[in-house]
């Protein structure tokens, strides 16, 4: 990573002599001049701290609900995040930079100068920012069975979030996807604990490098835990096992995460056995930060504290007191519960001694830890190297190439793929094949994802097709699959709408009817079809297999369609292997409970 970051503090950098404690004439001389340490600056720093300045640290608020930027001052916060809506108008790399130094120099005007933490979920490339790479969703990501790959990717993404001033992303995310009908299955590695660990742990070293330091994006591993074990699949739902099985599906990833640096952990909306997450003092206090020994701080999931109930001071005082060290708060004064309501609620339950002073240090003491372990209290200016290159085209090489090693070849009957090259004419067919947006998927540019145009440049399949078949063979477009007169070959590209969580929980997850359509329509012109499906997780397929003589699972694979074409026209094999089983019906889409036989098994994936 190129990230000009802080230096470390000056204390912790200066070599000093060690001088040895001697005992002479019954005076005991001790060691003097030692260098410091990020710990050691925290406690130094605590030391001189009020109260409101402790809970301000505990404190990340959105900044669409900053009305006043000047409250970052007034309330001593020591973090801001932008929501997946929270975007500046015109959503330029600058403008971003602008709005994060401007929110950060409001920090510095506090008595102590303690610096922020700003947030964002960049959870495939800085997604939510104009003109960034979008790489494939994690689902993809898990398919190439390659974590060196996936730390490149994620550190690129590092290098684009720095450009912008961000200096925390709220990735990777580890969750452990047992059952597809969760609609944040796409986020997620896959089923397998030990590939979710693997992958999780290289994600983030891209964001942090070897050690949190100067040269890091604070990672942020999510969401602990179990989140993606819930029953039927439920977004904030109830994973429901005895302990053991717990700790046996969900809790290695985080272990592994733990040992790669991971500063930071998100608790997660969803239960364990009926206890929410976010009050689980046993998982989040005595497991996480006793026994697997997390030295980082752990921050809330968006007013994810709201729901422990009855009322908002005793969700204040369960979560911290169950271990919570930074709450995030979407509202603002007048919105429901809110920042100044919280500080205020807090300070009264330590008045109460509901809440012990020692609790907020703790709490405080991490978060400074890692604010020093970072460097950020020598508050450089962001390196306009790395706002000039998001999105430059050797951050687009990587996320093609993880295109390329993503994709999973289904079937390849009459060895149709690769494409020859002499066809005359290549019809591409159905809207997926010219929608950037439907590409993409999810948490791009918007929090939901939208179709058509995205603002962020990038290739979609159709033009790329037409950039890799040369200026020897026609191709053609159909959004509905009428005109295929001609053709040497059909390429139907169909696929999931977008969708990001509480949305994309499904319970039928059949092919859309008018993508099934589109492909019998295709093979009833009499030529070859290659079904190219863009899915945040296997649908079940139905005849739409037995009608395609090749069909290729692309996942999400974001912006950089030239990778399709690499694999379509035989630049680079195929080389994605299944994550996890591919369903053959409705009764294979939890791997905890499955029926017959599914229609392909993990690891699968045909290739030339």
């Amino acid at each position: 990573m190129t990230i000009n970051s802080p230096q470390l503090h000056p204390a912790s950098t200066a070599a000093r002599p060690l001088r040895l404690a001697i005992l002479l004439a019954g005076i005991c001389f001790v060691p003097a001049n030692l260098p410091a340490s990020p710990a050691s600056d925290a406690d130094a720093l605590l030391a001189k701290m009020t109260l409101d300045e402790k809970i301000g640290q505990m404190v990340q608020v959105d900044s669409g609900a900053l009305k006043d930027k000047a409250d970052v001052q007034k309330y001593f916060l020591g973090s801001v995040l932008s929501g997946g809506n929270s975007d500046p108008a015109d959503n330029r790399p600058e403008t971003w930079l602008k709005l994060v130094e401007d929110f950060k120099a409001q920090a510095l005007q506090t008595r102590l100068k303690i610096p922020l933490l700003y947030g964002i979920d960049a959870v495939h490339g800085h997604n939510n920012i104009l003109g960034a790479v979008i790489f494939p969703h994690h689902v993809g990501l898990g398919a190439m069975h390659n974590p060196a790959l996936v730390e490149k990717a994620e550190r690129v993404t590092a290098e684009e979030v720095a450009g912008t001033g961000i200096n925390w992303a709220f990735a990777p995310c580890i969750a452990v996807s047992r059952d597809i009908r969760w609609g944040r299955s796409y986020e997620s590695f896959g089923p397998s604990t030990a590939e979710v660990a693997k992958n999780g742990a290289a994600g983030v070293k891209g964001f942090q490098g070897s050690h949190l330091g100067k040269n890091s994006v604070l990672a942020c591993a999510k969401h602990f835990a179990g989140d993606g074990g819930t029953e039927n699949g439920k977004d904030e739902g109830d994973t429901v096992c005895d302990e053991a099985t717990f700790r046996k599906l969900y809790l290695a990833p985080y272990a592994a995460a733990i040992k790669a640096g991971a500063g930071s952990i998100m608790v997660s909306f969803s239960s364990w056995n009926g206890q929410k997450m976010h009050g689980n003092k046993y998982l989040l206090t005595d497991v996480l930060k006793g026994e697997m020994g997390f030295q980082g701080f752990l921050v809330s999931d968006w007013a994810a504290i709201d729901q422990l109930g009855p009322d908002y001071q005793s969700d204040i005082q369960t979560s911290i007191n169950a271990g919570l060290d930074m709450v995030m708060i979407p509202a603002g004064p007048g919105e429901g519960h809110n920042y100044a309501e919280f500080i205020a609620d807090l300070k009264a339950l330590v008045a109460a001694g509901k809440v012990p002073e020692a609790r907020i240090n703790d709490a405080t003491r991490r978060i400074l830890t890692v604010k020093y372990q970072m460097g950020l209290f020598d508050r450089p200016a962001t390196d306009p190297v790395l706002t000039q290159s998001i999105g430059s085209d050797a951050h687009r090489q990587v996320a093609r190439e993880c295109v390329r090693e993503s994709l999973v070849l289904l079937k390849n009957s009459g060895h149709v793929l690769p494409l020859k090259k002499n066809l005359k004419h290549i019809a591409v067919v159905g809207q997926a094949a010219a929608d950037l947006g439907i590409q993409c998927g999810g948490w791009t540019i918007d929090w939901q994802g939208k179709t058509g145009a995205v603002t962020t440049g990038g290739t979609t399949l159709l033009a790329a097709v037409k950039l890799a078949a040369g200026a020897d063979t026609e191709v053609t477009f159909s959004a509905d699959g009428r005109d295929l007169k001609g053709a040497d070959v059909i390429i139907v590209a169909v696929g999931e709408q977008p969708y990001a969580e509480m949305k994309g929980d499904r319970q039928d997850l059949s092919l859309p009817a008018a993508d099934a359509q589109l492909i019998a329509g295709a093979k009833s012109a009499g030529v070859p079809v290659v079904t190219v499906l863009y899915s945040g997780r296997p649908l079940v397929l139905g005849a739409a297999l037995d009608q395609s003589d090749a069909f290729l699972a692309a996942w999400l694979p974001g912006t950089e369609g030239e990778g399709l074409a690499d694999v379509l026209f035989g630049k680079s094999a195929p080389r994605g292997k299944l994550p996890r089983l591919w369903p053959a019906d409705h009764g294979q889409l939890s791997v905890d409970h499955l029926t017959g036989q599914p229609l392909f098994p993990a690891g699968f994936g045909l290739t030339y």
